[in-house]
């Protein structure tokens, strides 16, 4: 029986942990929990993560909730997708939990309110500039690097990749003159999404 269990749904934040896990090649459970019906607000889930959101993983005898926790957890224990080196560590950590802080929120509440019924213009245009901004932000990371921690590939990427991915539609349907170019960014992205690992956590969340 597996050791670790990730409970978790195919939706960007979901995907983190079960990308690290491949990449790891560790042998885990998963457990889908389908946050359409409100899985994530049973007693038995807020058991795991109190906050009543995707995802959780439990590890032996340690039990944590939030992406960026469980990436960093993962990644030492394993000693693996962070970075030894200090400048290089701090630059995995930093993107890391510039995700956690501005990019998740900022694109998802974008993707809110172009999907809402009722139009709400200064909401849209509010999440739109910020995500552009975020966008941009990455785009200059990546012209000057390989990866975002610099010449390895980390956490962070894993981080921001399904983000990255996920936003394309809201991206390419935004007005053409609010967009930059963001080459960098996606050919950064057309990297890791070749990964094996990444293919492997795609297709395992799509089974469930």
């Amino acid at each position: 029986m597996a050791s670790i269990t990730l409970y978790t749904w195919n939706t960007p934040n979901g995907k983190k942990p079960a990308i690290l896990l491949e990449e790891l090649s560790l042998t885990y459970e998963l457990v889908m929990i389908n946050i359409g019906k409100g899985d994530q607000r049973t007693p038995e889930f807020r058991a795991l993560n109190p906050n009543g959101k995707i995802p959780a993983l439990v590890d032996e005898d340690v039990t944590l909730f939030e992406s960026g926790a469980i990436l960093v957890h993962l990644a030492q224990k394993h000693g693996a997708f962070l970075p030894q080196d200090p400048q290089a560590r701090a630059h995995a950590l930093s993107w890391t939990f510039w995700q956690v802080g501005g990019l998740g929120p900022m694109m998802g509440q974008w993707g809110y309110f172009t999907r809402i019924d009722e139009e709400v213009p200064h909401a849209i245009e509010r999440y739109l500039a910020e995500s552009i901004r975020l966008l941009e932000v990455v785009e200059a990371r990546l012209q000057e690097n390989e990866y975002l921690a610099g010449t390895d590939y980390s956490i962070a990427d894993m981080m921001v990749y399904p983000w990255i991915v996920s936003g394309y539609r809201l991206i390419d349907n935004a007005p053409a003159s609010r967009v930059p170019p963001l080459s960098a960014l996606r050919e950064w992205a057309k990297r890791i999404g070749e990964r094996p690992a990444v293919q492997a956590a795609n297709a395992r969340l799509l089974r469930g």
